[in-house]
């Protein structure tokens, strides 16, 4: 019996083992826990020995294609270039040159428009102009031989004189102005060439007189005057030679 009773309490002593504390704490199951963890966990010590930088050697690559190949490739890619910038050049030029031709021949034909529409409008006023003057010269006529020989006649001649002098100043404002050739040289360019008077007081082709008035319309001439132009009187022997000539002829017959 006593064999058999130390036997179990061995076994309980074995299954239950007793923990010696150093502390007045009592021990629980969650310290033992603790302890056990703190004992089973293993803190891994770092290593703080400096590593060695270990460089790694770049390998040098070969290039596929040698220097002169590279080179090769890179002229015929500046040539190409500068082939392409020659042709747009080229295409620069040509299209400046057609601008400028352009721009020259529109102006030219603003130029040309604008002086045909000038001479059209010089052309119609002319006309139109020309078609007045008889009037006018009959308002001169009438001033130069009516003369009023009462109070009746002095008011119908001031009314018409008055109708005159608008229609004279309407002209004016359209460009028109009267030649004033007396005493000036004879000018075909101006002047027509009426009646030649022989007289000593007016030089040779010396205009005497205006025999119908002449008109400029700006630096054109309207109407040409009608004037009477100054000659030498002949000398004594070309009235000999003239009546020898005529009694020769007067003979013959």
């Amino acid at each position: 019996m006593s064999t058999t009773q130390n036997e179990q309490q061995l076994e309980k002593n074995i299954e239950t083992p007793e923990v010696e504390s150093t502390d007045d704490t009592p021990v629980t199951a969650e310290t033992t826990e603790t302890e056990t963890t703190a004992e089973t966990t293993v803190t891994p010590v770092e290593d703080v020995t400096p590593k060695e930088e270990v460089e790694t050697p770049v390998s040098e690559t070969s290039p596929e294609e040698s220097p002169e190949a590279t080179i090769t490739a890179l002229t015929e890619q500046i040539e190409a270039l500068q082939n392409k910038l020659q042709d747009q050049a080229q295409q620069y030029d040509l299209l400046k040159n057609s601008h400028i031709r352009l721009t020259a021949e529109f102006d030219n034909y603003r130029k040309r428009t604008a002086k045909e529409k000038q001479d059209l409008e010089i052309v119609v006023k002319r006309n139109t102009i020309g078609e007045l003057l008889s009037v006018v010269d009959n308002f001169e006529r009438a001033r130069n031989t009516i003369n009023p020989a009462n109070d009746g006649e002095a008011l119908i001649h001031k009314s018409y004189q008055g109708v005159y002098k608008n229609l004279v100043d309407s002209l004016k404002r359209l460009g028109v102005s009267p030649m004033r050739p007396e005493g000036q040289a004879f000018d075909p360019l101006y002047h027509e060439a009426m009646l030649r008077e022989y007289t000593d007081e007016y030089p040779e082709g010396t205009v005497i007189e205006e025999l119908m008035r002449g008109y400029m319309l700006g630096d054109q001439v309207l109407r040409h005057a009608m004037v009477k132009v100054a000659a030498p009187k002949p000398t004594d022997s070309s009235e000999e030679t003239e009546s020898s000539t005529s009694d020769e002829t007067t003979s013959a017959e």
